[in-house]
């Protein structure tokens, strides 16, 4: 069995999602230039994807980034305070979206879990990280992992 998603593909998908959801245009996510970089005081989003492959696909980002990112997506002046619950809402939406797409990519992979967010993901055990792509939204660092279960098997 299979456990490639090509880079481009993962591309592509966030490119679609950032365009329609956050910016309403195409251009303003890109491949970012050179290594993965490190993010700093880091926010996650992640699905959970159930099937014949199981696995999950992660969104990691600065916390600003992320606040930006709730702002664009909800709609709200770029002064507004963000609250922790519609930073979890449409940063975990672009999680669900993202991951939902990536997803289709995947042999059976029949369900998607919830979204959930946090300052760290939890470990998800017999998984290996089989993509990692950064991006540059705006020239702010976001990293795309897609985490596949060798143990086989979902819900």
């Amino acid at each position: 069995m299979s456990t490639d998603v090509a880079t481009d593909q993962v591309l592509l998908i966030a490119r679609d999602v950032f365009a329609s959801m956050i910016d309403g245009e195409d251009g303003h996510l890109n491949a970012w230039e050179g290594g993965t970089p490190a993010v700093e005081e880091p926010v996650h989003a992640w699905v959970d994807l159930f099937g014949e492959l199981s696995g999950r696909a992660v969104l990691t980002t600065a916390t600003s980034t992320a606040h930006d990112l709730a702002r664009a997506l909800l709609g709200l002046p770029a002064d507004e305070e963000v609250s922790h619950d519609d930073l979890v809402d449409a940063f975990g939406e672009l999680a669900n979206v993202v991951g939902g797409n990536i997803k289709a990519l995947m042999p059976d992979a029949a369900k998607l879990g919830l979204p959930a967010v946090a300052d760290t993901v939890p470990l998800l055990e017999g998984a290996l990280r089989v993509q990692e792509l950064a991006l540059s939204w705006r020239g702010r660092a976001i990293v795309v992992e897609l985490w596949v279960l060798l143990t086989g098997g979902g819900q």
